[in-house]
């Protein structure tokens, strides 16, 4: 039984929401992040990046102060304004490929540590305790956590049948994306959706695992506080068809100490291997690997007749390739803090693998096929952990789009 909550939330106004919203903060480059904040006052990279004299030499305490102040000079200045009362939203993100809809609301604390909202990623526990520092000083968080739910035809009639009413926000984008937000403030819905996910069961993490762990730090150290909006943190709802998973490909610096025959050698133990020269070959089924090494591409098909799968985790692509190349001939141990390898989303063109290799930065890339969300959710049920950055899932929430504060 999932139990969703309404929230006060703070939010644009409607006249500067194109203005104020932005992408993930690390999703933006030197050169462009440093043309948003000096041509655009009202963008909420201003709050999350405050431009204090000497800020980057500053400890996390006084910088996240900072950023505290920054936001409530938003609010001071009524770029940003506070619901009237506790409501739920609709929120629909269109691309030029894809359409996302989702429910914006808050998910409960005691949920999460009932294993009601399921995970299925490990979390490095500075980032953890960074983030959760982050959460006490500001007092705020945009980036909600994004779970899927089991597809339901009546929430998704309910849904279809409100975004015919006239939204809160409709605009665009720089990145051509087309945002439309309605709220839901009826006592009636709010009710009615409340025991639509009570009957729904189990929600799923797909991507926020360490904002969730954050939360239920931040719960655990202040719940003494008499603060309720700790029991909850900002999430946003999708049904586990809208979601889009891409894989995550791995390029890594060095063949710890093999030569060229020596690793292919070793790959062809586990996998059939079929040069395709120049060709931008990734794969297309599951078993299957691409891989960019001395100037071609190869494709790797696993040879499955040798191997036994216990469970969905050791079918995992992801998995194959950390116990059959990675780990035994790369000598990876920890993929989430070594620095011998790195990761680039699927939504990324593999010529940049390409070029990473050619211009020596890196010894050799793998591409993999992506996961699906049935694998995530099967991992999830079984209490398993998937290998670090095993999928890159959209959709991407805007910052200071919406502003839960704790």
């Amino acid at each position: 039984m999932a139990r969703i909550t309404p929230f006060k939330a703070i939010r644009p106004t409607a006249d500067k929401v194109s203005l104020v919203t932005s992408r993930s903060y690390d999703d933006y480059g030197a050169a462009e992040l440093a043309a948003y904040l000096e041509f655009n006052p009202f963008s909420f990279l201003h709050v999350l990046n405050p431009a204090y004299v000497n800020q980057q030499k500053l400890g996390w305490e006084k910088r996240f102060k900072m950023v505290e102040h920054k936001y409530q000079d938003f609010k001071k200045e009524g770029i940003l304004v506070q619901e009237d009362k506790a409501v739920f939203y609709i929120y629909e993100i269109h691309s030029k490929n894809h359409t996302f809809t989702g429910i914006l609301a808050g998910t409960s604390i005691a949920d999460y540590q009932a294993n009601v909202i399921k995970k299925h990623e490990d979390t490095l526990q500075y980032r953890v305790d960074l983030f959760k520092d982050y959460l006490h000083q500001t007092g705020f968080n945009t980036e909600p956590v994004l779970m899927t739910y089991q597809d339901n035809p009546e929430i998704n009639e309910w849904v279809t049948r409100k975004k015919l009413e006239v939204p809160l926000y409709e605009f665009s984008t720089t990145n051509k994306e087309k945002h439309t937000l309605w709220k839901i403030d009826a006592e009636t819905e709010i009710n009615w959706l409340q025991e639509q996910f009570r009957e729904i069961g189990n929600l799923y993490i797909a991507d926020g695992h360490h904002r969730s762990a954050s939360a239920e730090l931040l719960y655990e150290q202040d719940k003494g506080s008499g603060n309720e909006t700790l029991n909850h943190f900002m999430s946003f709802l999708i049904a586990d068809s809208n979601v889009k998973i891409y894989e995550f490909n791995r390029i890594i610096r060095d063949l710890n100490g093999n030569s060229k025959e020596e690793f292919i050698k070793k790959i062809a133990e586990n996998f059939v291997i079929k040069s395709k020269k120049q060709e931008l070959w990734k794969p297309k089924h599951k078993f299957e690997f691409g891989m960019y090494f001395d100037g071609e591409f190869y494709a790797l098909r696993l040879k499955e007749e040798k191997f036994t799968f216990g469970n969905t985790l050791e079918q995992l692509d992801a998995q194959i390739l950390y116990n059959t190349v990675l780990n035994p001939i790369l000598g990876l141990g920890d993929l989430r803090t070594d620095e011998r390898i790195e990761y680039i989303p699927g939504t990324r063109s593999i010529t940049s693998i390409k070029d990473m290799v050619d211009n020596g930065e890196f010894e050799v890339g793998f591409m993999l096929y992506p996961i699906n969300i049935s694998e995530i959710k099967a991992i999830a049920d079984l209490d398993l952990i998937m290998p670090p950055k095993s999928t890159y899932i959209e959709p991407k929430f805007r910052s200071g789009l919406v502003v839960y504060e704790l």
